[in-house]
């Protein structure tokens, strides 16, 4: 049994080397390969499987039976080896026969063996075959087992490619077989439109030589990387041009962190340590970082490890001395940048003249790139699948992430059009400037309370430029995605008091913290059950905060002390039962009568509230509504949840409409119950912010939207052209005997009654 890692992997690296150095065929190459790798880890089969012609083929084997050597092959996805290529994952298994994916092949004489391990051979960030080990005794590899499987694993795709034994992968910014025009989809990230030629951001970098002559020799050489490195990371936090004082600022510290992380620096010392190279090296735990990442189901924690690819990527490149990137080599005309992901660094060194638009193949809406790329004003369209096999370097690109649409070498009518929309938007955004300062009242005379939602500090800035009437929903949690650790209450109260301090006498309604479930802290500790199977119904939001109440009542003393002086609108996420609000309440209570035993000076008031939804909560809204201040109905998830459909689903995210009967009636029944109780009810979430789904809002008794930014204009200029009492009774008659479909009559009954609807 090996004592470690690092000696399992020099062991076997040292003997691997005179191997790749013989003038063996690469078949005898591999049969040697095995029979190194199975004695150093004491394992009784060592097997290779290349990918060859589309199928994984047996090419040397340890322990199974030679004749089933070129003979036994596997389909990706197929068997446990299939499983491991496709995913790209590394398998561990007392029990191979247990897993349900166990594909047993008589030829093989594997039935004796129990245990089994097996690693992906990785060339340009692919599967191109499988390492794996099988043992007779029913166990576990070890850690130390597995690293050194991985690190040979690396090795061994040199030896493969020069070889010439497996498929081809190609480049992934090759030139499409096709060079029509066309569209393709994606998600919206930051809205914007642009247009430029396709930029690649990144041309991967092969790495040669895997297996180090000086250790000491590769060693200098990350070290002097590592140096360089953080230079740069710390000039372009430094010469970051965008404003002062917002959460991006927040992004680049924890950034920074990653590269000053001492952790990152010494698995890559520990990859010398056992031969490799240095760039092979950065590559070995780069590839064990996309292995965990591909494992993460949590998107969050999956983004923050995208930081740790971003300076993984700037390090090899620094230290096999290539540039390699675009932004180092200079935009020399309008571009749109194309990219699997990017690191907010990366993105920073490109000349903000010339980058007008992102095109992502993975990305989040939490992402850190998302949130730098917010405060540059860069639109980014995310999620694009196969945007690399369609898109050449320099092809005509036309991106509208509002249409969530990328098209691609457009022809004259596309251009044609595309500008059209480009000036209609501008004199829209015009149009709607002037309504800035004209109140959001129907034709009736109804005022409707129009508030926008946000989560930056910066994000205070649309109060101005909209004309809105506060904030209806700052979602206080996204300080706490963007962190590295837990943000001191220090650190919480400043921006609470920045905020408060920017909106003036315009009122700010703080959700208390909704993380956990989908929205996942890496350095908040869960409970050992596991993953959670649906995150959305499981222990986040409120349930979490009242866990765990050390965290919300450093929030409560954070909000409170912010608002010295002032009004406090303290709205708490996912209420399910009365009791849930009640013990909530209670919390920021004692933290009030703390704060006042200390003689801090308090709000002059503090208003309480919940968000409506979990649908079980109307079903109580009597006992709820006379301990309200004010009750707001959050449709995003009261959607998924009255459905019992995820909205992140793709299958289902078109599937039900926010204008259905049972949704409507559901809004309507609510703030009937609010408005006898004189509890004032808003709508917060993206149903608010369509024109026509507004409309429907407001003619169902909705008085108060918080909705984006962007949405404010478009949704004043309809409810100023609205009355208000004509939809109700028409609404009244729909919702009585409900056509098969209520958009399509909202729609006619809008345009036959003159309600303008961008």
């Amino acid at each position: 049994m090996p004592i470690s890692a690092i000696a399992s992997a020099r062991e076997i690296l040292t003997r691997l080397h005179d191997v790749m150095a013989s003038r063996h065929t690469a078949q005898a190459k591999l049969n040697a390969v095995v029979d190194i790798i199975g004695e150093a880890l004491e394992s009784e089969v060592c097997s290779i499987y290349l990918l060859r012609e589309g199928l994984l083929e047996l090419f040397a084997t340890r322990g199974l039976a030679q004749d089933a050597v070129h003979v036994t092959k596997l389909a990706m996805g197929e068997g446990l080896v299939g499983i491991i290529a496709a995913n790209v994952e590394t398998l561990n298994l007392d029990e191979a026969a247990a897993h349900p994916d166990f594909a047993y092949r008589p030829e093989t004489g594997e039935e004796r063996f129990h245990s089994f391990a097996g690693v992906p051979i990785i060339r340009k960030e692919q599967a191109v075959g499988v390492l794996a080990v099988q043992h007779a005794d029913p166990r576990r590899y070890e850690d130390v087992e597995i690293e050194a499987l991985q690190t040979v694993a690396m090795v061994l795709s040199e030896l493969i490619a020069n070889a010439g034994l497996v498929d081809s992968t190609g480049a992934t910014t090759a030139r499409p077989q096709s060079t029509a025009a066309m569209r393709i989809g994606g998600f919206k990230l930051v809205d914007g439109m642009a247009a430029g030629v396709a930029v690649y951001h990144q041309p991967r970098i092969s790495i040669e030589h895997t297996v180090a002559e000086d250790t000491e020799a590769e060693r200098h050489r990350v070290y002097a990387a590592f140096d360089k490195m953080r230079e740069q990371i710390d000039r372009m936090s430094n010469q970051a041009e965008f404003g002062v004082g917002g959460e991006h600022e927040e992004v680049l510290a924890t950034y920074k962190m990653f590269a000053y992380d001492e952790g990152w620096s010494r698995r890559i010392n520990e990859a010398i340590d056992s031969g490799l190279t240095a760039e092979a090296a950065i590559e070995r735990v780069q590839q064990r970082t996309r292995m965990r990442m591909r494992e993460i189901d949590d998107p969050l924690l999956r983004d923050r490890m995208h930081d740790l690819e971003d300076l993984s990527n700037r390090l090899i490149r620094i230290v096999s001395g290539q540039l390699g990137t675009a932004a180092q080599l200079g935009l020399r005309q309008d571009s749109i940048l194309i990219a699997r992901n990017l690191g907010p660094a990366e993105l920073l060194e490109y000349d903000r003249r010339r980058l007008k638009g992102v095109v992502l193949e993975e990305g989040s809406l939490t992402a850190h790139v998302t949130i730098v790329a917010r405060a540059m004003g860069v639109p980014v369209l995310g999620r694009v699948r196969g945007v690399r096999r369609e898109v050449a370097e320099g092809d005509r690109l036309l991106l509208d992430v509002g249409e969530q649409s990328l098209h691609i070498r457009p022809n004259a009518a596309m251009e044609e059009a595309f500008e059209a929309k480009q000036l209609i938007t501008q004199k829209r955004r015009a149009a709607f400037a002037k309504l800035k300062a004209e109140p959001p009242v129907t034709r009736d005379g109804q005022r409707i309370t129009l508030m926008v939602n946000a989560g930056l500090r910066d994000d205070v800035a649309a109060l101005d430029l909209t004309g809105a009437d506060g904030i209806g929903l700052f979602r206080t949690e996204f300080q706490f995605l963007v962190s590295a650790t837990l943000p001191q209450r220090e650190r919480q109260q400043r921006l609470y008091k920045d905020v408060l301090d920017a909106a003036g006498d315009r009122p700010v309604t703080f959700r208390t913290v909704d993380v956990g479930g989908d929205k996942s802290l890496p350095y908040l500790n869960h409970d050992e059950e596991g993953e959670e199977e649906n995150p959305a119904m499981g222990w986040r939001a409120l349930r979490l905060a009242l866990d765990r109440d050390g965290l919300m009542k450093a929030q409560a003393r954070a909000l409170i002390e912010a608002a010295a002086g002032k009004t406090l609108n303290v709205m708490f996420p996912m209420v399910s039962e009365p009791w849930e609000f009640e013990e909530a309440r209670a919390l920021f209570e004692a933290q009030r009568a703390w704060l006042a035993a200390r003689n801090r000076k308090l709000p002059a008031d503090i208003r309480y509230g919940a968000m409506l939804e979990v649908p079980a909560l109307a079903e109580v809204l009597d006992m709820l509504l006379p301990k309200l201040d004010f009750l707001s109905i959050g449709t995003n998830d009261l959607t998924q949840f009255l459905f019992a459909a995820d909205r992140a689903h793709p299958k289902l995210a078109m599937r039900y409409d926010w204008l259905s009967p049972s949704i409507l009636r559901f809004v309507r029944r609510v703030a009937r119950q609010c408005h006898e109780a004189n509890v004032p009810v808003a709508v917060c979430g993206e149903m608010g912010g369509r024109p026509l789904e507004a409309m429907a809002l407001v003619g169902l008794g909705i008085e108060r939207l918080s909705i984006t930014p962007a949405a404010v204009g478009p949704v004043k200029a309809m409810i100023r052209s609205l009355d208000r009492a004509a939809l109700a009774e028409q609404l009244s008659v729909l919702l009585a005997a409900p056509p098969s479909s209520l958009r399509d009559s909202l729609m006619a009954w809008a345009g036959q009654n003159g309600v303008e609807l961008v």
